[in-house]
């Protein structure tokens, strides 16, 4: 049977973990605030003290962190109890560089790893509903499938090039920036109007504008729930490491520069801990 190391359990990392206990998987958490990981005993975890306790014996590990640095600080301090045949299993959403970093950082310790960022915030995780985004050697496929199906309804096999799957994942989370930023500013003009902002979602709804996520999404924004699925300053992380690859990949930055200015404004005014939802307040004047 496989067993799993999760190494993060904020909102993502904590719903992976359920969903993989919820599969019969054994599963071992660690998290550098310790209070969020004790939870989930009550889900039947095993709640590690330090991150080398956590990969000691596991089959696949997972990092779901906030970023490149904490990942290579955690991996360095798991690595001299890294089991031999394991895979890293890196989920956490770092960039192009951050990537290439990674990959160096395996092939310094022998780990063997695959690029695997997940699609899907909050519910999905819980759910086991992500859709994972994964390359590198198609040799390790076996071995983090039954894993990957615990987490996810699907897996998506980019490429056998370590880091395809990061760059997916940027093009994608481009796309969600500008589908909320669209919405925020849709809902404000609405307002700003003298409409009720209701009429936008309903004017959209079933069209072949519309989508399930702009109207979770816009009904956030007009009720003001702003509970985090996705944290708007997690979006600004994401969208700097988008800009940083459109530099590489020759793209035009102008609408993620417009996106990172109004998230940018919505953090300012005391929302950066709220769901990227909350950037609709940087389209009020």
């Amino acid at each position: 049977m496989t067993s799993v190391a999760v190494l993060g359990t904020g909102i993502m990392g904590a719903g992976m973990a359920r969903s993989l206990l919820r599969e019969g998987i054994d599963t071992t958490v660690w998290n550098r605030s310790p209070e969020k990981a004790k939870p989930l005993a009550d889900d039947g975890a095993r709640v590690a003290a330090t991150a080398a306790e956590a990969v000691a014996g596991a089959d696949v590990v997972v990092t779901m962190l906030f970023d490149v640095e904490p990942v290579l600080s955690v991996m360095a301090d798991a690595v001299g109890s890294w089991p031999e045949g394991a895979v890293w299993m890196q989920a956490s959403t770092v960039g192009v560089e951050g990537t290439r970093r990674v990959e160096a950082f395996a092939a310094e310790h022998g780990i063997d790893v695959l690029d695997a960022p997940v699609l899907g915030t909050k519910a999905p995780a819980e759910n086991g509903k992500l859709v994972i985004l994964a390359s590198g050697p198609a040799a390790l496929q076996d071995r983090v499938q039954p894993a990957f199906d615990a987490m996810g309804a699907r897996t998506q096999w980019v490429s056998g090039t370590l880091g395809d799957a990061s760059k997916l994942k940027l093009a994608v989370n481009a796309w969600i920036g500008a589908m909320v930023n669209g919405t925020a500013q849709s809902v404000a003009l609405a307002r700003g109007l003298g409409l009720d902002a209701q009429r936008f979602l309903d004017a959209i709804s079933g069209q072949a504008v519309d989508s399930p996520y702009v109207q979770l999404k816009g009904k956030a924004m007009l009720d003001g729930d702003y509970t985090p699925s996705f944290e708007l300053d997690g979006v600004i992380k994401d969208t700097a490491l988008i800009r940083d690859a459109m530099t590489e990949a020759g793209t035009d930055p102008t609408l993620a520069d417009a996106i990172a200015d109004r998230l940018a404004a919505a953090s300012a005014a005391g929302h950066g801990e709220d769901d990227m939802a909350a950037v609709v307040h940087a389209y009020r004047t």
